[in-house]
């Protein structure tokens, strides 16, 4: 990554001065072809650091800009960052990354934050947080500074599964107003390029069980005469692609839980006999109820083992308590019981049709010997291959 020569101004000079190596808060900006507000950001920044006293500086994350953005940036004394990889995240990753500061700011480049607040965030942030987000329905929302769909639908749905999935206590998961401890930030190994961004810092900072705080902050209408980058659509799927991807508890454990309680149910009541209309036909659908909540079951075991090895998710006490249990050896033995079981099952059913002369059966009476042999069987191979899986996955947290 290849950084530009600073331009310091006189701005800067009063700012930082002879505190270089000591700053305590960098700004960032990310920024792709902003040249309409970014020096309006950055000048408010620096305007914002002088009036609070706070040793600091501003750098602008520049994406690939056309437009000078760049060169309006220096200008104003902000130091500019190029970040060759495009998206959201992938600026933001590389300014924070060059930032000298103890804490950093984030906010976006078009205008539409008011900067001036930022001394409520490092107030926050000297008490002892590690993350501090703005929160714009506690500060206010102008007319027209966000789009309806936003901010009645995307954020509140968005936000509130997010709190859902990760018992967090954040009221606005996307604002692009937040500043953090560098060091809280770095720990967090943030992977995500695009505008999921935001939803990957709230996420990993609740599951390191790091100190969120929030303070109110305010939106404005941006200052662009161009549209926003975001998509409405295709961001707001990211956003709840990565809840879903970070949780496997939700999106594999629970479903998964669900059928098989759900099928278990079913087949305790209707294996002994017919229930009113319910019978082998309904009795075959719980079965496979089972068979795919235990298959959801599995990719949740494996999704989490995966990601906590592969550094997404943190170490899970609770998860490498239950694998002390969950051995290759105990699915082995669990795998080929069922499996005995379902042709011991099977064998049965033949020789009763023997018995029969290989005749004509009654369906009703046979099938509640034959589904659950057949079902046994699945299930125990099923089980075999899902602990010679999950051994394997495990080898490289041995």
């Amino acid at each position: 990554m290849n950084n530009t020569i600073n331009c310091v101004t006189d701005s800067v000079d009063e700012v930082a001065s002879t505190h270089a190596g000591q700053l305590e808060l960098s700004v960032v900006f990310p920024c792709l072809n902003e040249g309409e507000t970014v020096g309006t950001c950055v000048r408010e920044a620096f305007a914002a650091l002088r009036a609070s006293g706070i040793r600091g500086e501003v750098i602008v994350a520049d994406n690939g800009s056309t437009d000078g953005s760049q060169d309006i940036a220096r200008s104003e004394g902000a130091r500019v960052v190029d970040v060759p990889e495009k998206g959201y995240g992938s600026a933001l990753r590389g300014g924070i990354r060059e930032a000298r500061g103890e804490y950093v700011l984030m906010a976006d480049a078009d205008d539409s934050y008011d900067i001036s607040h930022l001394p409520r965030f490092v107030n926050e942030l000297r008490a002892g947080a590690d993350l501090v987000m703005g929160n714009r329905f506690l500060g206010g929302i102008e007319r027209e500074a966000m789009p309806f769909l936003h901010r009645y639908l995307g954020n509140p749905v968005l936000t509130w599964i997010g709190r859902l999935f990760f018992r967090s206590d954040c009221g606005d998961f996307h604002c692009g107003m937040r500043a953090f401890q560098k060091q809280a930030v770095e720990r967090m190994n943030l992977r995500s390029t695009g505008m999921e961004f935001a939803s990957e810092m709230v996420v990993k900072a609740g599951l390191l069980g790091c100190n969120i705080a929030e303070v109110p902050t305010t939106l404005s209408p941006d200052g662009r005469s161009r549209p926003p980058h975001l998509r409405t659509w295709r961001d707001g799927w990211r956003h709840l692609r990565f809840l879903l991807m970070y949780s496997p508890r939700w999106l594999f454990l629970y479903p998964g839980a669900a059928m098989m309680l759900l099928g278990l149910v079913g087949s305790a009541l209707l294996l002994p006999k017919p229930r009113a209309i319910f019978d082998v036909h309904t009795l075959l659908y719980c079965f496979v109820s089972i068979v795919l909540g235990f298959q959801f079951v599995a990719f949740a075991m494996f999704a989490k083992v995966f990601a906590i090895s592969e550094g997404l998710l943190p170490e899970d006490p609770k998860l490498n308590h239950i694998l002390r249990y969950i051995t290759l050896e105990t699915g082995l033995v669990a795998g080929l019981l069922l499996t005995l079981i379902g042709f011991a099952g099977s064998v049965a059913a033949v020789s009763n049709w023997g018995m029969k002369s290989f005749g004509a059966l009654d369906p009703s009476q046979m099938l509640r010997l034959v589904l659950p042999s057949v079902f046994s069987l699945m299930l125990g191979v099923e089980i075999i291959c899902a602990s010679f899986f999950l051994s394997i996955l495990g080898l490289r947290r041995r």
